[in-house]
Formats: structure tokens, C-alpha cells, sequence
């Protein structure tokens, strides 16, 4: 099961072994054995690229999960059962992670010090099941998935610009006056260069555009900051900035109270690791509290 695992993660038989310190053809030889056995194929082998059968995801997924339990089987044994240890690996969002989980850390460490928590802040979506995540907090719509969704609450979405900004180019009191302001935006391919706006009672999407586009709500954050321009973020990114005087909400009547949800999701359910499982009782109803303040 480690063997199928690490070919999925990387992709190559060859990569695989070399991290097992196996050979390319004992690998080959030992997925080929375990497909014999289960009577189907797992892997769709060609010169340029492996990927996995529709019962190859299926027994990847098992795979991951059940070699989770044993690790975490071999902690709880090791550890005597009496403390929780060993790593979280976890993703966010990069705004989500700075400003509302890492303030937790300390405090979840101050209860639980043998846990380690590897954090990768990317807002990208990423496959919990090839990238080895146990735990992601997304914001927006989920996707189909076989991955268990536990909601923490909605985080609004602004419009703001700084002080600076404004002086220099006026504050928008109509959706029409856009047109004449930067708007900074994303590069994401599921996004839209458009905003969700509101005009005499009738959503609309007004098409926006802007001299910067960034793969994360941080850098469109720091650019709205700095003067560039006018930028839409979930409050939770703006909040401080806001306290501070470094940015200004406009176009509150155009722009009503437009929200997105926020999600922790994982792998599992009943199988869900001690650590993890302590892990989420204790942050979520910290950001649940959090996104209901906002």
C-alpha cells in the first residue's frame, strides 16, 4: 500500500522506488502483483504519464486512509496512549491561514506541544488525497468529493480602497463610476473579471479591469494597500487594515452583504485520527466565533 501510494504522489515508478530505495522493475512488479490479485487494473500505463482507473482511485483512497490509522496506531502505541503526537498536514487559503488559523496555533500548542502542524497556505485547490493533506479550510463552493465538509460559517465580501487611493482618483459613489478605477483582480482560471454588484434592487455582474492580477487574496491585499488600486476581498483580509485606517469600505450600498462559505474538509470520517480529530474540536468553534463577528 505505501508502494501504490508513493507512485500516485509522484507520479513515476521510477521516482517511487528511488524514494523506497526500491528498483523501477520491483515497483512495476509489485503493482502488477496486487492488480493480479484484485483481478482488475489499477494503473493506465503509458510512455508519458501514469494515472489511476476509476478502481485505482478507489483502492488509493483506502490505501491512504488505512496507512493513516497505522501510523497513527504506531503514535498512540509508542506514546503510551497518554498524549496525542505527530503532524497535521494542513492547507488553506493564504489570507484564511494568516489571519484567522494561525492566531490559534499558539494556544492549540500550549495544550497539545507533541503535535506538529505542517501548514501550506496556497489558495489554489489542492487534492488532499495526492498531496498527502489530512485537513483543508476552503472558502466558496465546493466541488463534488467523497471528502467529508463540515461548515465553520459565510465571510463577507468588500470592496475596498486606501486613503491615498482615494484622494487621488475619488471615491465611486456609482457602479458606473468603476470604469474610471483600477480594480485589481485574480489570475485564477475559475475567475471572472467581473464584480457581483447590486443596481436599484437588480444583481448584476460588472466587468472590471486592472493593471495587476495575483494568484492570492493576500496580493491583491497588500496591492489595494499600497495605493494601486480598488480591490473586492472577504472581510477577514481586510478587517485589520480597515481597524488601522489603511483601507476604507466603498460602494457599501452598490456592494450589499455578498458572502462566501467557509468549509473544513478532510479524508475519512469514523477513521479520523485522534490528533486531527482534537485538532478540529478545538478550532472550530474558534472560527466559527471569528466569522460570526464579521
Amino acid at each position: 500500500m505505501r508502494v501504490f501510494t508513493r507512485i500516485v504522489e509522484t507520479g513515476s515508478f521510477s521516482e517511487a522506488g528511488r524514494r523506497l530505495h526500491m528498483t523501477a522493475s520491483a515497483v512495476g512488479k509489485m503493482v502488477g502483483r496486487i492488480e493480479t490479485r484484485l483481478g482488475v487494473r489499477l494503473i493506465e500505463r503509458s510512455t508519458r504519464r501514469l494515472s489511476l482507473t476509476d478502481a485505482g482511485q478507489l483502492y488509493h483512497d483506502r490505501c491512504f486512509e488505512i496507512l493513516q490509522e497505522m501510523d497513527d496506531l504506531d503514535n498512540v502505541i509508542a506514546s503510551g496512549g497518554a498524549e496525542i503526537s505527530g503532524t497535521i498536514r494542513i492547507s488553506a487559503s493564504v489570507g484564511y491561514g494568516i489571519y484567522e488559523l494561525e492566531p490559534l496555533l499558539p494556544e492549540f500548542w500550549a495544550q497539545h506541544p507533541k503535535v506538529t502542524i505542517d501548514l501550506s497556505l496556497s489558495d489554489e485547490v489542492v487534492d488532499l488525497y495526492l498531496e498527502r493533506t489530512d485537513l483543508a479550510f476552503r472558502v466558496g463552493t465546493l466541488s463534488v468529493s467523497n471528502l467529508v465538509a463540515t461548515k465553520l460559517g459565510r465571510s463577507p465580501r468588500i470592496i475596498v480602497g486606501s486613503p491615498d487611493y482615494l484622494a487621488r482618483h475619488g471615491v465611486p459613489r456609482t457602479i458606473a463610476e468603476l470604469d474610471a478605477h483600477n480594480c485589481l483582480g485574480f489570475n485564477f482560471r475559475r475567475s471572472v473579471a467581473s464584480w457581483p454588484l447590486e443596481e436599484n434592487g437588480r444583481a448584476i455582474d460588472r466587468a472590471v479591469s486592472g493593471n495587476f492580477l495575483a494568484n492570492s487574496g493576500e496580493g491583491v491585499r497588500r496591492m489595494a494597500v499600497h495605493g494601486v488600486g480598488l480591490a473586492r476581498i472577504g472581510q477577514f483580509h481586510a478587517a485589520e487594515d480597515i481597524k488601522a485606517g489603511r483601507l476604507v469600505r466603498v460602494l457599501e450600498g452598490a456592494a450589499p452583504r455578498q458572502f462566501e462559505e467557509v468549509f473544513a474538509v478532510h479524508t475519512g470520517g469514523p477513521s479520523m485520527s485522534p490528533r486531527l480529530r482534537t485538532f478540529l474540536d478545538f478550532v472550530t468553534p474558534r472560527l466559527r466565533a471569528s466569522l460570526a463577528c464579521d
